[in-house]
């Protein structure tokens, strides 16, 4: 019986490197998330054997695999790269096929990316200059709290009464923040500042369509992002299942793409 092909994408981020494994349907049967650390390729590797055995397959299944992302030139397994923007593009567009504006928070920098209602770009931008409204910014202040990162997002569910932060940097902020727990604040009171902050840094990039979609591994581990850009906006943002694989979704159907499996 001839062994089912299977398409592979990587993302190599700076802070996580992500692995998704396609079937023909373009459905996901396979994931794996992992720190990105100093050795991409290892790391790459070992995200490709989590997904692979999800799957239930093998790399004799692999078709094609297409990197993308901050160390895509990094995995060794990899046919081909391409860039992160147009691998988030995709993955995105593959559950919400119509004009969106993609909002992707990751771990070093955000995406606003537009599309039109064929899937085609239209337009981009990416916040390079800090780390003030990505993942590392919220992931420096959990330290400054002195609490797990995977609870702020249950914290800022709890708050009363926002405390607002006026700082654009992060230093600037974490000083902030110290001042205002010497001043008594309520710790659930001061992530939701934290993630305003964040949505403010983003909200500021660009101007957004009607249909606005998030992605990336911020939103999926705070999606009260997500609740409060809507409340912000007036409107419901969409999500996909699997936001954090965004990228290395887009990547594995281009290496469809690539292979004749599907356009």
């Amino acid at each position: 019986m001839k062994p089912s092909p299977l398409y592979v994408g990587v993302d190599v981020g700076a802070s996580r490197t992500k692995v998704a494994v396609l079937n023909v349907q373009r459905m996901v049967i396979g994931h794996a998330v992992k720190k990105s650390g100093t050795d991409f390729a290892s790391t790459a590797d070992a995200c490709l054997a989590s997904a692979l055995k999800m799957a239930g397959a093998n790399r004799s299944n692999i078709v094609k695999s297409i990197s993308t992302g901050y160390g895509r030139k990094n995995v060794s397994f990899a046919d081909d790269t391409r860039t992160e923007i147009s691998c988030h593009a995709k993955g995105c567009y593959l559950y919400f096929p119509q004009a969106i504006t993609i909002i992707d928070i990751g771990g070093q920098d955000n995406k606003i990316i537009k599309l039109d209602k064929d899937g085609r770009r239209i337009d981009f931008k990416m916040n390079r200059k800090c780390a003030a409204g990505t993942g590392a910014f919220l992931e420096e202040m959990s330290v400054r709290l002195d609490i797990a990162l995977e609870e702020m997002d249950a914290l800022a569910r709890k708050s009363q009464s926002m405390v607002e932060l006026g700082s654009y940097c992060t230093v600037f902020t974490a000083t902030e923040v110290l001042e205002k727990i010497r001043q008594g604040e309520r710790v659930p009171d001061i992530v939701k500042g934290l993630f305003s902050s964040v949505i403010k840094r983003v909200m500021e990039m660009d101007s957004f369509t009607e249909s606005v979609v998030m992605s990336g591994g911020v939103v999926a581990y705070n999606p009260y992002l997500v609740t409060m850009i809507e409340e912000r906006l007036g409107r419901r943002v969409f999500v996909p299942d699997l936001p954090q694989l965004s990228g290395a979704i887009g990547a594995a159907l281009y290496a469809m793409d690539q292979m004749g499996g599907w356009r």
